[in-house]
């Protein structure tokens, strides 16, 4: 078989019915490699929603494919040689490009041509973080955080290591606007002695973005921050109610001007899953009796969240007329979490009727995607 870019594979799609709730899933990805999709902060849905995005080691290299749902063909979009576990990808808002970073490169991909054009070369003793593409698709935006791998014991993509040290020890870190033209150049917006990371444009307004100060949540000054690039303006976005409260995974909802987040009691008895406005206005949240990993929604009218272990599940609300419903099973997960490959980060589809999430629940990372049932009284109650 030739391997490259452009090839395509058959389909590896496998349906099961989840053992606990009954609800199909459909096992998009079946390969001897971690495959995952997007970081759940970013859209992967492209060509009118027929096809998705993912980052798969196959032949021992990663490489970004495309899967067309109906048929679940697979096709690559790059040739890139070699590991990266870093890789980070997003898609701009037409669905034509997409931009993905290695290392201390950008390069943006024409999705229908496969053509591939270095847009930033990086910073010497800094290192890139999550790239993200602004609502007009003109820019992208990245944090460049000075690189501390010589001064720390660092492996945060596997456990976290130096996780705390890295936040105490202040690096110098910026936030980029890099042009998507060809040749359009970039500029330093924002530099500050903290560690900057989790980036995330607003897929309605292209002046707005979200960032946080990187670190365990209950220690950090504060987690999430919006920026106005149009002025430089920054803020605090939801502020800690009380000492030591866990707040994070922040994402944008689809209108593009509420942010989605989730956390936990700072002595960790309980969680909430929450909304608010960039503006700090129309703050809402919804308390649960145990911890999870992400939480995702679909406006605030859809919200899922995945267990930490032991509980292994998906668990889900459905808002009805202004009420949430009490929390249900949806299927299981199974995620090991050992590492950023291998966690499940769900995310609604852009129409709200589907579910993609990572698993490796047969070893391997894989993607699946599940319809979401109209009616959640269809599915079990979680128990706790």
């Amino acid at each position: 078989m030739i391997w490259g870019k452009g090839k395509v594979w058959p389909s590896e799609q496998e349906r099961y019915e989840d053992p606990k709730t009954g609800v199909a899933v459909c096992q998009l990805t079946n390969y001897k490699g971690h495959s995952r999709h997007l970081y759940f902060t970013e859209n992967g849905w492209f060509d009118g929603g027929s096809r998705v995005l993912f980052v798969s080691d196959r032949q021992n290299c990663t490489n970004l494919f495309s899967l067309e749902l109906s048929t679940g063909e697979i096709t690559q979009l790059t040739d890139l040689g070699g590991e990266h576990t870093d890789l980070s990808v997003c898609l701009n808002p037409l669905g034509t490009h997409a931009y993905y970073r290695m290392g201390q490169t950008i390069t943006s991909i024409d999705l229908s041509t496969l053509a591939e054009e270095v847009i930033f070369q990086g910073m010497e003793d800094f290192q890139l973080g999550q790239v993200t593409c602004m609502a007009d698709g003109a820019y992208l935006a990245v944090a460049l955080s000075e690189d501390y791998s010589k001064r720390l014991r660092l492996d945060l993509t596997n456990g976290y290591v130096g996780h705390r040290e890295l936040m105490e020890a202040k690096p110098l870190s910026r936030i980029a606007r890099i042009s998507t033209r060809p040749g359009g150049g970039w500029e330093i917006l924002h530099e500050e002695h903290a560690w900057i990371g989790h980036l995330n444009a607003s897929p309605t307004q292209p002046n707005l973005l979200t960032f946080c100060h990187e670190g365990p949540w209950h220690l950090v000054d504060q987690r999430i921050w919006g920026m106005d690039l149009s002025t430089g303006t920054i803020w605090k976005i939801r502020e800690r109610k009380e000492p030591l409260e866990l707040i994070g995974h922040e994402y944008w909802h689809e209108d593009g001007v509420h942010v989605g987040y989730h956390g936990f009691k700072a002595d960790r008895s309980a969680g909430f899953f929450g909304k608010v406005r960039y503006d700090n206005t129309e703050l809402e949240e919804v308390g649960f009796e145990f911890v999870n990993w992400h939480a995702h929604s679909y406006g605030f009218e859809q919200v899922v969240v995945d267990g930490r272990f032991p509980l292994t599940d998906l668990i889900y609300w459905k808002r009805v007329n202004g009420v949430f419903n009490s929390p249900r099973v949806l299927c299981e997960h199974r995620c090991s979490f050992h590492s950023q490959l291998v966690h499940a980060h769900p995310r609604f589809s852009p129409d709200g009727r589907q579910l993609l999430f990572t698993s490796d629940r047969n070893g391997y990372a894989n993607l699946y995607l599940l319809d979401l049932p109209e009616d959640p009284e269809t599915l079990p109650l979680f128990e706790g």
